[in-house]
């Protein structure tokens, strides 16, 4: 096994050219993310992890399922096999240390994004609330909240998030309770990463924080993509102008084992 430095990941164009995650993307084009295949010469399987998601192609390589780096700190990580030989792969090196459940890929809608109705989402925002993009206060603060440390975890500084990434939140007697933002970053486009604290839900907080940075995707002619990791997620991102595209796989799987 082989962990590609930056200059090499053309060595795994071909392998992932039928992925189009676009946490893939963020690593092959030089973001963020790590790369690793079975043979640096010729190689037939590889794997890349971007955030806490580790994306596996080719052919089933059992050394490429079994690594987590040491530089991995998460109780869990996401694993999304490229089909059923590496799902069970996983399923054997992990056993019941490894929970299958299904993600949605979303795409955006025939019709495309409607930008006024985009607009009165935001609009409708009680008052008792202020709309605020993550400045860098607000960045050190997210980082460091269980909720939503996601909305920069990607990002080592705040000068690197200012930089390539974006986000907005809501405050409410100002603490952050709810907030869109890049979670990963790729050419011309973001992941869009959205949460909201447990108790502030089901008050279309979530909306329009989304309905906020698709707007300044498309005010930056940038695409902003949307992944989704449960029906809800899939109910708001419909709301928004997207649709289901198809469900897959993915394993939860356990690396404290």
């Amino acid at each position: 096994m082989y962990k590609l430095k930056q200059g090499e990941m053309g060595l795994i164009q071909a392998l992932f050219e039928n992925c189009e995650d676009t946490l893939v993307w963020s690593c092959l084009q030089g973001y963020m993310g790590e790369a690793w295949v079975d043979n640096k010469d010729y190689p037939t399987a590889a794997k890349i992890i971007t955030g806490d998601f580790c994306f596996l192609v080719g052919e089933p390589y059992e050394e490429l399922v079994k690594h987590i780096p040491t530089t991995y700190s998460k109780a869990y990580l996401l694993m999304v096999p490229e089909n059923k030989l590496w799902a069970q792969l996983i399923e054997k090196v992990y056993g019941n240390h490894a929970n299958a459940f299904m993600r949605y890929a979303i795409r955006l809608g025939k019709d495309g994004f409607d930008v006024k109705a985009l607009q009165v989402n935001i609009d409708q925002l009680s008052e008792v609330y202020q709309l605020q993009a993550i400045d860098e206060q607000l960045y050190a603060t997210l980082k460091v909240q269980e909720w939503s440390e996601d909305f920069c975890s990607q990002f080592s500084t705040y000068e690197i998030f200012k930089e390539q990434g974006m986000g907005f939140v809501i405050l409410h007697q100002g603490e952050p309770v709810s907030g869109a933002s890049s979670y990963t970053v790729f050419d011309k486009g973001i992941e869009i990463e959205i949460d909201t604290q447990a108790a502030y839900r089901r008050r279309g907080l979530a909306l329009v924080c989304a309905s906020k940075i698709i707007l300044e995707c498309l005010a930056r002619c940038i695409e902003p993509h949307w992944d989704a990791a449960n029906k809800a997620s899939v109910a708001l991102a419909e709301k928004l102008g997207y649709c289901l595209e198809k469900e897959y796989v993915t394993y939860e799987v356990n690396t404290q084992r």
